[in-house]
C-alpha cells in the first residue's frame, strides 16, 4: 500500500506530544493508529516504523536495535534494520541490507541468521549486537525446493546450535494435477511439507544433509523453540478449500469452516497427518481427507500426532513465540502469542494475535484474542481494504512484544504498565 507524506498539522503535533506516532496517510484512507489496535487493560501500543516493505519475521537485539526480513525487494535490499536513538520508542534510523528476500530471522550465538526462499544465511555481529558487514555474508543451507507457493523458509535453534527449517509445501492437498484424486504416495513429502534438521554452525550444507525431524505438516510458517518444554512447536496452515471436487460431502460454508488451523509440539519423528487426513474443530477428530477416500466422517491417522490447539480455519497463523519475559502480567508468563495473517469468511475475524495460557507446560484453558483491529475495518462489513496483517513476532529486552505486518510494512510495539 504506497503511502503519500503530508505536512505536519497542529493536530499531528499535539499527538506527537502525547507521545503518539502518527504514520503517514495512504492516498484512500487513513492506517491503523497505534491507539485503534484493540489489547487488554493496561496494555499500550506504538507503531515503531511504518512503510517499511513486506516484513515478515523480526528478531530484537540485546541493545534494543529490531531486524526484520522482507518477503520481497525494498531499494534492492532483503532486511531492515531499525534503531530508536533516542529511546523514545519510534525508531529513528532505518537501513536496508542483504541481497536475497525471505522470511525467517533471529539471532543466534554472535551471528544474524536469515533466510531466503531456498536456504539460510548468516552475519557475523559484535559484542554490541551490531552486524559487522552488512555486505557479505556465510551460506549455512542452499537447495531447498522453491516452488513459488509456501516457500517460506522459517527457521528456530535447539539449545545443542541444531536448526530447524521448514519447507512448505506447494501442492495444496497432493492432488494429482487437474484432479480431485491425491497421490499414492504423496511424493511431494520427499522434499516439503515437513520440518528439516541441519546443524546451525556448519557452513555450506545443502538439502541432502539434512534429516527429516517431522514430517506431515503443510506449511508450519509458526516454528519456535520451547526452552520450559525443550520441544518444538510450530503453527501449520491447513489446506484449503473441498467443496471444490467434492460438493457431495462438503458446502461452501464447511469449506470455509474447515480444517482446524494447529499448534503442534513436536518431537522427532512425529507425523502431522498432511496430506492423508485434516483436524475437524468441530467433531474434534482427525477426519480421512476425500482425496484419499474420506467423506467428511471417516476418521483416520492414528498414528498422527494431535494439535495442542486446533484454531478456527484459513486465518493463516504465521508466527509463535513463547512470552518469558517479566513486563507483562503472570498469567502471560511462557504462555504462547500467535500471529494470524489471514481471515475466516465464517466467522468474519482475523488479522489478529492470539494468547493462548499454558500452566505446566500446557494449555491452560481457552485461547483469547490478545491484539486485535490489525485490519483497519470491520471484516463483517468492511468500509475499506485492510491495512496490516500480522505476520511476525518477537520479545524485546525489556519484555514488550513486537508485531511485524507484511502489508502496510509496519512494526508495532506492545508494552504493559500497571
Amino acid at each position: 500500500m504506497k503511502r503519500v507524506k503530508t505536512s505536519i498539522s497542529q493536530f499531528t503535533l499535539a499527538m506527537l506530544a502525547l507521545g503518539i506516532f502518527m504514520s503517514n496517510k495512504p492516498a484512500a484512507k487513513l492506517p491503523v493508529e497505534a491507539w485503534e489496535i484493540k489489547v487488554p487493560a493496561g496494555f499500550s501500543t506504538k507503531i515503531v516504523a511504518t512503510g517499511l516493505g513486506a516484513t515478515r519475521h523480526l528478531t530484537v537485539a540485546n541493545n534494543g536495535d529490531i531486524y526484520a526480513k522482507l518477503s520481497k525487494f525494498k531499494d534492492g535490499k532483503g532486511i531492515v534494520h531499525l534503531r530508536d536513538t533516542n529511546k523514545d520508542g519510534v525508531a529513528d534510523e532505518t537501513n536496508y541490507f542483504g541481497d536475497f528476500v525471505g522470511t525467517g530471522i533471529q539471532i543466534q550465538n554472535g551471528f544474524l541468521y536469515a533466510s531466503s526462499n531456498t536456504g539460510v544465511n548468516r552475519f557475523k555481529m559484535n559484542d554490541k549486537s551490531e552486524v559487522v558487514d552488512k555486505a557479505h555474508y556465510e551460506n549455512i543451507v542452499s537447495g531447498l525446493i522453491d516452488k513459488g507457493r509456501d516457500n517460506a523458509k522459517p527457521f528456530v535453534f535447539d539449545k545443542q546450535s541444531n536448526m530447524y527449517v521448514t519447507i512448505g509445501s506447494w501442492n495444496d492437498a497432493c492432488r494429482v494435477p487437474g484432479t480431485g484424486q491425491g497421490m499414492v504416495p504423496c511424493s511431494v513429502l520427499d522434499s516439503a511439507g515437513g520440518i528439516w534438521k541441519f546443524k546451525a554452525d556448519q557452513l555450506g550444507q545443502k538439502f541432502q544433509d539434512g534429516k527429516r525431524y517431522v514430517t506431515g505438516l503443510k506449511n508450519a510458517v509458526g516454528i519456535t523453540w520451547n526452552t520450559k518444554t525443550n520441544t518444538l512447536f510450530a503453527t501449520s496452515h491447513g489446506r484449503g478449500f473441498f467443496h471444490d471436487f467434492y460438493p457431495q460431502y462438503y458446502t461452501p460454508k464447511q469449506s470455509a469452516e474447515i480444517p482446524a488451523e494447529c499448534l503442534y509440539e513436536i518431537h522427532e519423528g512425529d507425523d502431522g497427518g498432511w496430506p492423508i487426513i485434516y483436524f475437524d474443530p468441530f467433531q474434534n477428530k482427525k477426519i480421512l481427507a476425500p482425496e484419499y477416500g474420506g467423506d467428511g466422517k471417516k476418521t483416520a491417522g492414528e498414528k498422527a500426532i494431535n494439535p495442542k490447539v486446533a484454531f478456527p480455519a484459513h486465518l493463516g497463523p504465521n508466527d509463535v513465540l513463547f512470552y518469558t519475559g517479566n513486563q507483562f502480567p503472570a498469567k502471560y508468563k511462557n504462555g504462547a502469542f500467535v500471529a494470524f495473517h489471514g481471515q475466516n469468511s465464517e466467522l468474519k475475524k482475523g488479522y489478529f494475535v492470539a494468547f493462548v495460557p499454558f500452566v505446566n507446560n500446557k494449555p491452560s484453558g481457552k485461547w483469547e484474542i490478545f491484539a486485535d483491529n490489525f485490519s483497519g475495518t470491520d471484516l463483517a462489513k468492511p468500509t475499506g481494504p485492510v491495512q496490516h496483517r500480522p505476520c511476525g513476532l518477537a520479545q524485546g529486552p525489556d519484555g514488550s512484544l513486537y508485531v511485524a505486518d507484511d502489508l502496510g510494512g509496519t512494526i508495532f510495539k506492545i508494552s504493559y504498565k500497571k
